[in-house]
């Protein structure tokens, strides 16, 4: 239930019925603007119907506003002319009816499916910091759309038969040396830092190196299997570092599936057909110059001049197999994969299918710089954990008295759930330094801010004896402090804020609302006596409201809502 959308919706239908009766039925439709806090909840701006009804802005907004007074609304409960716009106030106490009562209710489920890619790291080591904001980002939308009824699948797409698994099978198999880690991708990422640095100074590494991805790609499921043994347990240390931040994964979709069951040589025959494909000495490519992509990039290349496919083609196969299965695909990729996943695009298109939304991001970095995994000059989404638990556990120690166990669990969801806020509060396409002052800071735009403030609403309820309380029937109509409005309208706002979320594929937009609202809280907690208060049945049932939704927020971000810190 979205009371800001019930509202809205009941406005527009006035809009339409009084510009009708005034003015004739008129081709446009009416927009509402979010005006100042001053000025209503919503405005209408009259000056889109100036030329229609010859009349001033102000004009128009007298008339209208005199229309929809003289109809009865229960969501309206005042309307303003002024300066051209009709001024909108929704009525307080239907608002807090629905808000509060809304905060415990589920959206509805829908048909839909939806597979939803995300992390698809190369299993030839552990994670670093800067891809680290591709599985937060993917992990927080598919929490988003399960939330708004999809059934959603995620699915990491392993890319079993490419170089850098071919480097690190190498590694373990020519390689001998004692490493201490003792995470296993953390061991193995060593062999394929020394045999990537072979490979660059010896042709005949290089050579060997080679072989092994012609063979995948050429389908021995030998080298295929012998590939599998050398990455698995690099994959297994990337599952693990992702539960660490509450991220699971639906599905692994290994690559070399689409060579050996003929979808990528389906998919070269099919391309090879059309009017956009060409050869270059001996290699397939479509022209991709009539889908507006221009200069030395034109050309989309298929497979190599001895036939084998390349990681693309193999991509296009692997679309058409999640199409086939979904209504909707969501990729989420780093934006030096935007030329090839236009590439992939077009070909889907081309050969009838359905094309994934993909939402791009820009890379993490520390203060320090920028990282490399080939070059050994890196740092691990492992340690940036660590990290933050231990600084968390310093802050934690310094606020309360608890037991050693207790401070390491609080701690634990504080530093993974800073992570995790951290990098999705910035819109995706934004870089992000990451910041250990930003990030867990108890008073600011931070995941322990949020925490703290459900916390907070957790010990009132306890305080008062009714964390079970039903607060359904209270007197709604009570509610009148400035501080109290302004709480319930941010409750309120949480399933469209969400919805928002949705349609955009965007999920930093929920991570600022959860700020909001936290802000929105401890503002009312200040100025609005709860607990032996006149209204304190009213205002338990407000904080109760405030509790529900903060943990549906940090549910949905992936992140612990503690109820003690």
């Amino acid at each position: 239930m979205d009371p800001y959308a019930q509202f809205r919706g009941e406005i527009l239908s006035l809009i339409d019925e009084a510009v009708a009766s005034l003015y004739g039925k008129i081709k446009s439709k009416p927009a509402l603007e979010k005006p100042p806090e001053d000025f209503g909840d919503f405005s209408f701006p009259c000056f889109q119907l100036a030329p229609v009804a010859r009349k001033s802005p102000s004009d128009i907004a007298a008339e209208l506003a005199g229309f929809v007074k003289s109809k009865k609304s229960e969501w309206i409960e005042k309307v303003e002319e002024k300066n051209g716009y009709v001024n909108f106030f929704v009525n307080k106490t239907k608002l807090a009816e629905l808000a509060l009562k809304g905060a415990f209710e589920k959206e509805d489920k829908r048909e839909e499916k939806v597979i939803l890619e995300h992390t698809s790291a190369n299993p030839n080591g552990p994670l670093h910091v800067g891809r680290a904001r591709n599985p937060i980002i993917g992990d927080t939308l598919a929490r988003i759309f399960r939330w708004r009824g999809y059934d959603v699948e995620t699915q990491f797409y392993v890319d079993d038969m490419g170089k850098q698994v071919a480097i690190l099978m190498w590694g373990l198999k020519n390689i001998d040396m004692k490493v201490e880690e003792k995470k296993a991708d953390h061991r193995l990422v060593a062999f394929y830092q020394k045999a990537y640095e072979m490979m660059e100074e010896d042709e005949e590494v290089r050579k060997e190196i080679g072989q092994i991805i012609k063979k995948c790609e050429e389908g021995d499921r030998e080298t295929l299997e012998e590939m599998k043994r050398a990455y698995e347990k690099a994959l297994d240390g990337i599952v693990e570092s992702l539960k660490r931040l509450n991220i699971t994964i639906d599905s692994f979709v290994e690559e070399s599936r689409f060579v050996l069951d003929g979808s990528v040589q389906y998919v070269i025959e099919e391309l090879k057909r059309t009017e956009f494909a060409d050869y270059e000495n001996g290699a397939l490519y479509l022209d991709m110059e009539n889908f507006g992509i221009h200069g030395r990039n034109k050309k989309f290349f298929l497979t190599r001049n001895d036939g084998t496919s390349l990681y693309a083609t193999r991509d296009i196969a692997y679309h058409l197999w999640k199409g086939k299965r979904a209504d909707m695909m969501i990729n989420v990729l780093g934006e030096d994969h935007k030329l090839e996943a236009r590439f992939v695009e077009v070909a889907l298109k081309i050969l009838g299918s359905k094309t994934p939304v993909t939402v791009f991001y820009s890379f993490v970095s520390l203060p320090e710089g920028k990282m490399s995994t080939r070059r050994g000059r890196v740092v691990y989404l492992d340690d940036l954990i660590e990290e933050a638990v231990e600084r968390a556990y310093e802050e934690v120690r310094k606020r309360r008295n608890l037991d050693e166990e207790r401070a390491r669990f609080i701690a634990e969801k504080v530093g993974t759930g800073a992570i995790r806020y951290n990098i999705v509060k910035v819109n995706p396409e934004k870089a992000i330094t990451f910041r250990w002052e930003e990030a867990l800071n108890f008073e600011g735009e931070s995941a322990p801010f949020i925490q703290y403030a459900h916390a907070r609403c957790c010990s009132i309820m306890k305080k008062a004896g009714v964390e079970d309380a039903d607060f359904t029937k209270v007197d709604f109509s009570e509610y009148s402090h400035p501080q109290e409005i302004n709480l319930i309208k941010a409750i309120a706002s949480f399933p469209g804020v969400v919805r928002r979320c949705e349609e955009e594929f965007n999920p930093a937009f929920l991570a600022e609302y959860a700020h909001k609202l936290a802000s929105s809280f401890n503002a009312f907690y200040r100025d609005c006596q709860v607990v032996g208060s006149e209204k304190e049945r009213e205002r338990l049932a407000l904080v109760r409201a405030t509790q529900q939704t903060l943990k549906n927020a940090l549910t949905l971000l992936g992140i612990e809502a503690l109820e003690e810190m």
